[in-house]
């Protein structure tokens, strides 16, 4: 996978990449809307097994500043099954200290755009924890519009975003 924009590159995981992507999962603000902070253990092994495998048809990559070189998001497409369908969803995790810069917007279009030309999708979708204004904001900057909420499994209630080619 590789996906380009001005200032960021979204590419396959290097060995180099793991140290990154735990702190970026493992951050209580940056997971706060998401499950909150994952297991460093959990982590490493499952980035590890997909080293060895590759990638699942869809799944998240590093995203990488093109300036600094510095991994600073996990972004991309996963399958998810909401209410008996089966929806792929845009997901766009970015480090803290690249907050405010445009750029989960940049690399979420550019994952849209690639989703609806390359791989022929007709149908992206975001869920979106109510409360998590700033991904409410990057759904609607990518022309996302909230469908429904929904339940998920657990009984948490999110927000469904949609957009259609």
């Amino acid at each position: 996978m590789r996906i380009a924009t001005p200032r960021l590159l979204l590419r396959d995981t290097r060995a180099e990449d793991i140290p990154a992507l735990i702190a970026l999962w493992t951050d209580a603000e940056v997971t706060r809307y998401m499950g909150g902070p994952r297991r460093p253990a959990h982590l490493r092994e499952a980035f590890e097994q997909t080293l060895a495998q590759g990638p699942d048809r869809y799944d998240l990559y590093p995203v990488i500043e093109v300036a600094s070189g510095t991994v600073v998001g996990h972004c991309g497409l996963l399958d998810k099954e909401i209410e008996g369908a089966l929806e792929i969803e845009l997901v766009y995790v970015l480090a803290r200290p690249c907050w405010g810069r445009g750029y989960a917007t940049e690399i979420a279009r550019a994952i849209a755009q690639d989703a609806f030309t390359r791989q022929g999708l007709r149908r992206l979708v975001a869920l979106i924890e109510p409360g998590n204004v700033a991904s409410e904001r990057v759904a609607a900057k990518v022309g996302m519009e909230l469908e429904r909420e929904v339940l998920r499994p657990g009984g948490h209630l999110m927000r469904l975003y949609a957009l259609n080619a």
